[in-house]
């Protein structure tokens, strides 16, 4: 990785990009450290760390690099660019119109769709800021004297923020080195690191952890990154053959490709799904006066805390259904099928149409399979160490958080790889 950045820094226009990247990283940090007005943002940090860590919010406030709890102005981070896009991606294979603008319209058709997802991100930002600023207000975590028009500026400046961080990242996909989303999310953990490292320090210095569990605790990570890498280029080749046909004086196909399907083809996705909403309950329960292991409610919400076995094993399952749910969003077999039938190609041993439908199918669910342990693995480590080996649970590491850093961090050097290539090749031509 280091080699492939050096590399990509002779090249005047790659380095062009990847300073231009670091300019708007700069620019977003910046903003990350702004204050909205009107809050009291010790008072809420103090709220985080007691009440909303194991929430839906502290899932949040992870991936905003913890502006989410300081209130500031870019707190919503990526996250309503995020849904906007997952929500449009559902209704696209809902909605005929959307479907057709997508796949029949061309350029055209995915430029109106990513209009669409603009004013669906400003309009989730707005809802989420004003939910955010609901509860601001509801625990009294505002500035006393705060008024109707206050709480408008509040609102106003979560949402524009939301949208900032939407243009930041579409900067950088277009001049920068790659997707701006992803880079973003990526740049929010990796700034977590220094406190994750400062409260390892300190655990190990007041006696919460001991040398074999920050030992144990290295050793897991290290063996979690391998696998991500691994499991990331992991995937499933079907050969494909293409008939000969003959066409005036020249021959076209009879030649022999593959079909290949993705180990882990639906990404971090179901891991976050699954985890926005396995951690719901401990969400609702953190803002009622219920307390933990008191009375009936109190057993029920201590059942749902994000660090119980029914919480793992519930997250378990819920990231093999979301699993299996964005496979069948991504992969069609009948329409694979049709489209190699069309193009003369079929699968050896397999007849075109039902059969080889039903092939990729089975191939399908095989593989996704094997994706959905893998995803098991990566998000239940963390857990069960934080059960197993004292303070780790104290860190604040997640599975998400780890294969969001290796995946970004993986495709950025394949595209910088691909960039040099392209550049390599184009100045042999010239």
């Amino acid at each position: 990785m280091i080699t492939t950045i050096r590399n990509a820094w002779k090249i005047a226009d790659l380095r062009k990009k990847l300073l231009f990247t670091l300019l708007i990283l700069l620019l977003y940090r910046i903003g990350n450290a702004i204050v909205v007005p009107y809050v009291d943002t010790a008072l809420l940090a103090s709220y985080f760390d007691t009440t909303l860590s194991n929430t839906v919010l502290g899932f949040y406030n992870t991936m905003s690099g913890s502006a989410f709890s300081q209130a500031t102005v870019l707190a919503l981070s990526i996250q309503p660019y995020i849904n906007a896009s997952i929500i449009i991606q559902l209704l696209t294979i809902a909605i005929p119109a959307l479907e057709r603008m997508q796949k029949e319209e061309g350029e055209a058709g995915k430029k109106k769709l990513q209009r669409i997802t603009r004013f669906t991100t400003v309009g989730l930002g707005l809802l989420m800021g004003t939910a955010y600023t609901v509860m601001l207000h509801n625990y009294n975590l505002l500035e006393s004297g705060t008024n109707f028009l206050n709480y408008l500026v509040i609102i106003l400046a979560f949402t524009a923020g939301s949208a900032l961080v939407m243009w930041m990242g579409e900067q950088i996909t277009e001049f920068g080195i790659g997707n701006g989303i992803s880079i973003i999310l990526f740049a929010n953990i990796i700034s977590r690191l220094p406190d994750n490292l400062i409260s390892l320090v300190t655990n190990l210095s007041n006696g919460t952890m001991q040398w074999w569990g920050a030992t144990i605790l290295l050793v897991g990570i290290v063996a979690l990154v391998l696998l991500i890498v691994f499991i990331n280029d992991a995937e499933r080749r079907i050969p494909i053959q293409y008939a000969k046909r003959v066409v005036g004086r020249k021959v076209y196909g009879g030649q022999n490709t593959n079909l290949p399907i993705k180990v882990n083809m639906s990404g971090v996705m179901p891991v976050i799904f699954a985890q926005s909403i396995a951690s719901l309950p401990a969400t609702i329960f953190a803002f009622t006066s219920v307390q933990e292991g008191v009375g009936f409610w109190g057993t029920v919400r201590s059942i749902f805390e994000t660090d119980s076995w029914f919480y793992a094993f519930l997250y378990f399952i819920l990231i093999f259904g979301f699993a299996y749910f964005y496979a069948a969003v991504q992969y069609d077999p009948v329409e694979i099928s049709n489209n190699l039938k069309k193009n003369g190609g079929f699968i050896p041993g397999f007849r075109p149409g039902k059969p080889t439908a039903d092939f990729i199918a089975k191939v399908i669910r095989k593989i996704t399979l094997f994706g959905a342990i893998y995803l098991a693995i990566v998000a239940l480590l963390p857990i069960i160490g934080g059960n197993t080996i004292p303070g780790v649970s104290a860190l604040g590491i997640g599975g998400t958080s780890v294969i969001i850093v290796v995946g970004v961090a993986l495709e950025t050097v394949q595209a910088l790889e691909a960039q040099m290539l392209m550049r390599h090749y184009k100045g042999f031509l010239e």
